[in-house]
This record gives structure tokens, sequence and C-alpha cells, in this order.
């Protein structure tokens, strides 16, 4: 069997150093780790030379622009990394017959549903963050349609800054702090999505199209606190409140819960509980 050459992008991110941590369990795959210093995916011309020696077979762009009240004030920042260089990885990948899986999110929906968002519910972003994300899935479709888009939602993991990690300090260093209650999802541990990559391209089916992944369950940002808070053994007084009492340049949707049955079914992937994965997260942190 070949080796397979498999190019990610995003490497000192979440989603990119989860990758790293698992990519020793993949002895028969051949990993090219690149960041922001390494390859400037929106240089069509640098991307085209990386791609050339190096040939890869996936590539897996988990690079974003992820700060999502800044890109209120940022548009060309968000767009250059959400949308035009997603658009140039998807054609560089087509060019070079490479399978080309790009990972998005969830805040290319309102928020408004009452039921768990499918893959082909009507999109419609509430911030700039959404929309540029939006607009980079619909330029892998178009430069690739081969394209598979994984969209995500509420990630985090034992890598770079995140609500977890943000709780955990917070419960450290204050008496009370507030968590709002009225935006509902579900919590996604980094290195489940990683697996869950890996895991289909190493089964050899390739389905082109859009998915959604991210663990199993339904909660409020106040009930991951209060896990948190109950694992880790805080004292800190966590209380319930309301967006507008919290709010921030960037609107979020409401409601965020993704319906998985499609990957699922599928890729015959097993999603794990969001509780089993805190706790896994918890200890390795």
């Amino acid at each position: 069997m070949s080796t397979k050459r498999i190019l990610v992008t995003g490497a000192n991110g979440q989603l990119g150093k989860s990758l790293q941590s698992i990519s020793n369990e993949y002895p028969f795959f051949e990993f090219l780790f690149t960041a922001r210093d390494t390859l400037s995916i929106d240089d069509e011309s640098e991307v085209a030379a990386t791609f050339g020696v190096f040939k890869p077979d996936y590539v897996i762009n988990a690079a974003a622009y992820t700060a999502v009240d800044k890109a209120e004030s940022d548009n060309d920042g968000a767009n250059a990394v959400n949308a035009t260089a997603v658009g140039i990885l998807a054609g560089a990948s087509k060019e070079l017959g490479a399978r080309f899986i790009h990972v998005s999110t969830d805040y290319v929906f309102d928020g408004r549903s009452e039921t768990p968002y499918k893959e082909d519910h009507h999109t419609d972003p509430v911030n700039n963050y959404g929309a540029s994300k939006l607009a980079g899935e619909k330029l892998a479709m178009e430069k690739n349609p081969e394209s598979i888009i994984i969209r995500t939602a509420w990630v985090y993991s034992e890598f770079g800054n995140n609500f977890v990690k943000t709780m955990m300090r917070l419960m450290k260093d204050r008496k009370e702090i507030g968590v709002v209650y009225d935006q509902v999802g579900t919590p996604t541990y980094a290195r489940d999505l990683a697996l869950a990559i890996l895991d289909i391209i190493n089964g050899g089916s390739w389905v082109a199209g859009i998915y959604h992944y991210s663990n199993r369950g339904k909660i409020s940002w106040f009930d991951f606190a209060q896990a948190i808070k109950l694992r880790i053994g805080s004292d800190c007084n966590v209380k319930a409140i309301t967006t507008p009492e919290f709010p921030t340049p960037a609107k979020r949707p409401a409601f965020s819960l993704l319906d998985t049955s499609k990957i699922r079914n599928t890729y015959s992937l097993d999603i794990p509980q969001w509780e089993d994965s805190l706790d896994i997260c918890l200890k390795r942190l």
C-alpha cells in the first residue's frame, strides 16, 4: 500500500494541533503541517509551489480566521482566509487530483431553527464571520465540486484559546461569573473531529458534499460551564445570564444544534457524547 500524503493547513489552530497530536497513530500517512508562517494560503503562486513540491493526495483545510468579533471590523481579513484562500486551495487540489476537505461552521445559519440543522437547511449568517465562512463553502464547491465540507460548532481542545480553558481560568480567578443560557448547541472536541476526518480518509470511500459534525447532546453555554465547574471542583458561582446581558460586537446564533446523521451514516462514524469528550479533554489538560 503506497503512503498517502496529507497536507494540513492551520497547523497552529485547535484542529491543526489535534491532527498533529494523533498523526503518529497513522504511520501509513505522510503529513505536511503548514501554518501562516510557512504557507500563505491566500497566495495562489505560493500554494501552487508547495503543492507542486509535496504533491498531496489529500488536503485538509483547518485554517480559519476565527476572531468572530474582530471580523465585524476586519471584513477583508476574514474574507482573505475564510473565503479567498479556500477557493485557491480547492482549485489547486482539483488541478493536482488531490481530495479536498474544508472545515466550516454552524455560523452559516441564523440560529432561528427549532430542530437540529441538516446540511440542506437554508443558510443565512448573522455576522461577518459567518458570511465569510459561507463564501468559502461556495468557492470550495465552485472550484472543486468533489470537495467535502464539514461544518462544526463550539470547538474546544487542550490547545489555544477556547471556552473550556477560559472557564477554567475564570473559575480560578473569580468568585462569580455570568454565562449565557439562551444559546443552545453541542460542543465539539477538536480531537474527535480530527479522528473523524482521518477515518474518512482512511476508509477509502469518498462522497463529496456538505456534512455536519459535533459531539452528541444538546446544552447551553451555561450548562457547559456548570459541567466544567463540577469536574474541576470549583466553588465559583456560575450565574445564568441572557445574551443581551453579555453584549458582543458580533451577533451570535441562538441555536447551533447540528444534525450529524448524514456523516454518521455515510462514513459509519461513532460520535461520542459531549460529556465523555469533555472528561477526556480535562484529563489531558
